[in-house]
């Protein structure tokens, strides 16, 4: 078997088939069986190892729920026997640090390090942080091989393994679905989308293949952004606010070279069935190309789906269900709104996600739940909470087609001026809840020419069931434009002014 195969795993089950793949001598047949309870045979597949690579796939017939089974595979006289193995759903977790961020780094860690027990068929793995040049076809090194989650490989140190977001929305999914869960580990902090693109992102979106950085610590994207931009990179001290007991990579930024994430940590997983993916990156582009964001994330979407439809041989479905966490906060005060236009460009420039450009996707605001007090950094705040359950809401309605459910929050529909009185009514998707009448989140971009913005706060004097009523008092000419939480710190804990009564919060727009 692959590298990643082993005791104690999630397959995907039905409607899909399970892929599996492995090495074995050139030419040769390999048998792989299913056994149930008393060693009865499930299935027998046949499939030949073929070159360069010597390698083997088969497609399981599509299996419902359950377990346990044993999977073997056999050449000639040698065989491997995998067990106890359960079908259900296996989801890809995938980012920089805030998705490393392990269960003992959360609020109310020994709580929920505690009740690791209770999900014995929430099954665990994370692939070990490696980067290459060229496409590999097995990882390099693994982390934590599939196993039973306990306190212990929940809780392994900071920012190692395993994902307290990952463990998080995998627990919320077979509490809601009483179906086992597989949860794929690939992440590493500091890190690019670049990174964890193929070429075929980079050309898609005009950007150089290879930056013409060698990787090492006096070449990472903090120094290099240093060079470029002084005042919009994350200092040295992000990485002393990390605690001492913080993994060696973790003190440096993690590779930016282009595609070597993709070819070291994803390809090498192409031939997974997959149910859905969950990524919690994007810190690291608020300072490197942020302006390409909006192309890059649409197109690695894209790309990946293109890329696991393809390798689990049309297994995994076209439209793979995508969620993503939309960037939380960093410095309170801060006049640079780089977080600000990441935040905006995640959605693709259009708000809200799933839209044209984002089909099958799903968002968790995040922009409510900084944590200055962080002892890992205010860029890594602890309450995940939240998070996932934001991500569990949008997988539940957008990957398992809960048409009931409110997954996201209200969104404004028109605004329209009334010019006389110097007011504007912001008209919202849903039932509104103000949390926040007197912040400052609302700026309208005043200008005495189409081509320039003066931003000037435009104060709430009214909020009714779905309206906003905005004054404009401050600007006496053009209205030429309308913003909402813009800025790297836009609001206080779980305080920003508009909420639904679901309790999940209008994420920001311009």
């Amino acid at each position: 078997f692959a590298s990643y195969y082993g005791d104690h795993m999630v397959l995907q089950k039905e409607p899909s088939g399970a892929v599996v793949w492995g090495h074995g001598a050139l030419g040769a047949v390999v048998t792989v069986t299913l056994s149930g309870a008393g060693g009865l045979i499930v299935m027998e597949k046949t499939a030949q190892v073929k070159g360069p690579s010597g390698t083997w796939t088969t497609v399981l017939d599509p299996m419902d729920r359950g377990g346990p089974y044993a999977l073997t595979a056999e050449q000639g006289s040698e065989n491997v026997t995998l067990q106890d193995i359960y079908f259900g759903d296996v989801w890809l977790c995938s980012g920089q640090s805030n998705m490393a961020m392990t269960v003992l780094q959360v609020a109310n860690a020994s709580q929920e390090l505690a009740m690791a027990s209770r999900y014995p068929y929430v099954r665990i793995f994370a692939a070990a942080p490696a980067r290459s040049d060229v496409e590999l076809e097995d990882l390099e090194r693994i982390d934590l091989p599939w196993s039973i989650p306990t306190a212990e490989n929940l809780g392994h140190g900071n920012f190692t393994y395993f994902s307290a977001v990952c463990w998080l929305l995998g627990r919320s999914l077979y509490e809601a679905l009483g179906s086992p869960i597989g949860l794929v580990e690939v992440a590493w902090g500091g890190t690019p989308i670049e990174a964890w693109s193929s070429r075929r992102v980079l050309q898609a979106c005009g950007l150089p293949e290879d930056m013409g950085r060698k990787e090492g610590p006096q070449s990472s994207l903090w120094h290099d952004c240093f060079n470029l931009k002084p005042a919009l990179c994350f200092a040295p001290p992000l990485s002393l606010a990390l605690s001492s007991s913080t993994s060696p990579h973790q003190h440096l930024s993690g590779p930016q070279t282009p595609s070597v994430l993709w070819n070291a940590m994803i390809h090498p997983l192409l031939n997974m069935t997959l149910r859905g993916v969950a990524w919690y990156q994007g810190e690291a582009n608020a300072f490197l190309h942020t302006d390409q964001y909006n192309c890059t994330f649409p197109a690695l979407i894209a790309d990946w789906r293109r890329a696991f439809h393809a390798g689990s041989a049309g297994q995994t479905e076209p439209l793979l269900p995508f969620g993503f966490v939309q960037l939380s906060t960093y410095r309170r005060r801060s006049a640079d709104d780089s977080f600000a236009q990441l935040r905006w460009h995640q959605t693709a420039d259009l708000g809200v996600v799933p839209n044209a450009r984002m089909p099958s996707t799903f968002m968790a605001v995040a922009m409510d739940l900084g944590d200055e007090h962080s002892p890992y950094g205010s860029i890594h705040p602890r309450d995940k909470q939240n998070v996932a359950h934001r991500l569990l809401l949008g997988a539940r309605a957008v990957a398992y087609g809960d048409k009931d459910l409110v997954f996201q929050g209200p969104y404004p529909t028109r605004a329209i001026l009334e010019v006389t009185r110097a007011l504007l009514n912001v008209t919202y998707s849903q039932e509104l809840v103000c949390r926040q009448r007197d912040a400052q989140a609302f700026e309208v971009c005043c200008s005495s020419r189409a081509s320039l913005c003066q931003w000037l706060p435009a104060p709430v004097v009214a909020v009714g069931s779905r309206t906003v009523t905005l004054a404009l008092s401050g600007c006496r000419t053009l209205v030429l434009g309308l913003r909402y939480a813009w800025a790297e710190w836009p609001c206080e804990y779980q305080a920003c002014p508009l909420y639904n009564p679901q309790g999940l919060p209008a994420p920001p727009f311009l």
